[in-house]
């Protein structure tokens, strides 16, 4: 019989960005204590934390000090390095551990993986050089999206191409690291879904959310989506698939594409919280969040069937161009609404600063509230 890590024991968090700060702040809810690794001291969880641990994510005695002082470690970013992963798992339960990690932190395994248990994707090449390239642009089409293997993410290491153009220059802008090429599909829309799974084997699965990418950056989110029951049932039964294949212990985000023929494809997977979901603190009466801390520490998971339809729209760097600060006053008259920071020093386009959230009669209500929210920032 498995026993629950109950507060006020110690969580880790491999990772201090706005995922693991919102984690934090869940856990401290709960009355956990936290400690977090992180490359920065000043990173976005370190107000939150009891501890801060400057490493690197391959770091694996800085995975070791952090863990020393845990009774449960968690991460919220996939870029830690197995070999970190393993040493704090030699002094704490690590969830997810490296059986998951070592899947969907390349994206050709993970692709592999996936289609090894029978889960539809859209066509695909592995490219590790131009001449790879310009063969998936004859066998695929030329139309398509390119992201390297490792480290892909928010737009980074990605690219688009169309026909005439070039395989080499295409590489080159890579850095000539092994990618996959993936057909550019006739998408009716994106969606992402959440699962979650504790140790001793629950499972709850967060209705899906509908998402709008710009730059290849989540853009808004809505939850719940708007979807035919038939492609809800659909995406519930993929997640609980999954979860089970792969060993989850923690909370999985699968990102979906509903074709314009009807086909339901899975795009990538993301073992910790998820952009689309920050929605949940609204919605639903236990948030992305606080499911994590209860799954990683076994606790019975929490209700996900929202009460009130929410939205949310990312707040990149460009909004504090010339130095200026977004007008938040006027942004939050709009009833419904909410502010999140992230408390990052030092914007720069693209990168995610906080986000405006607001609920809503329904989906469309909350995500015109969030979208007019916006505009007077």
């Amino acid at each position: 019989m498995r026993s629950p890590v109950s507060p006020p024991a110690t969580i880790g968090i491999l990772g201090g960005g706005q995922l693991g700060r919102m984690t934090a702040l869940a856990a401290r809810s709960l009355g956990y204590r936290v400690r977090v690794l992180d490359p920065r001291a000043d990173c976005a969880a370190a107000p939150i934390a009891d501890a801060v641990i400057q490493g690197s994510f391959a770091d694996a005695d800085a995975a070791r000090r952090l863990a020393a002082g845990c009774d449960v470690v968690t991460l919220e970013i996939e870029q830690v390095s197995l070999a970190a992963l393993n040493a704090a798992g030699e002094l704490a339960p690590v969830r997810p551990g490296s059986g998951v990690l070592g899947i969907v932190q390349d994206r050709a395994r993970q692709k592999r993986w996936l289609g090894d248990i029978g889960l539809p994707l859209g066509e695909y090449a592995v490219v590790s050089s131009a001449d790879d390239l310009r063969l998936a642009m004859q066998t695929i089409g030329p139309d398509l999206f390119v992201q390297a293997c490792e480290g892909g993410f928010d737009g980074r290491s990605q690219l688009r191409l169309a026909k005439g153009d070039d395989a080499s220059a295409a590489h080159a802008a890579l850095g000539g690291a092994r990618a996959v090429a993936e057909r550019a599909l006739d998408l009716e829309l994106e969606l992402s879904i959440l699962v979650a799974r504790r140790p001793s084997g629950q499972m709850v699965v967060f209705p899906p959310a509908l998402n709008h990418h710009e730059r290849q950056i989540l853009a808004w989110s809505a939850l719940p989506g708007a979807i035919d029951p038939a492609v809800l049932a659909q995406a519930v039964a993929m997640a609980r698939s999954i979860a089970e294949e792969i060993g989850l212990e923690g909370i999985l985000a699968i990102e979906l594409f509903l074709l314009r023929d009807g086909r339901l494809l899975v795009n990538e997977l993301a073992p910790r919280p998820h952009n689309s979901f920050h929605a949940t603190e609204l919605a639903c009466p236990t948030s992305q969040f606080e499911q994590l801390v209860r799954a990683v520490c076994d606790l019975p998971l929490g209700d996900v069937e929202p009460v009130r339809p929410s939205a949310i729209v990312n707040l990149l760097g460009e909004l504090w161009s010339d130095g200026r600060e977004p007008d938040y006053a006027r942004a939050l008259a709009v009833p419904g609404t909410r502010l999140f920071l992230y408390d990052k020093h030092g914007p720069t386009p693209g990168r995610k600063m906080g986000h405006l959230a607001a609920s809503g009669t329904s989906s469309d209500e909350a995500l015109q509230r969030v979208q007019l929210a916006f505009s007077r920032l």
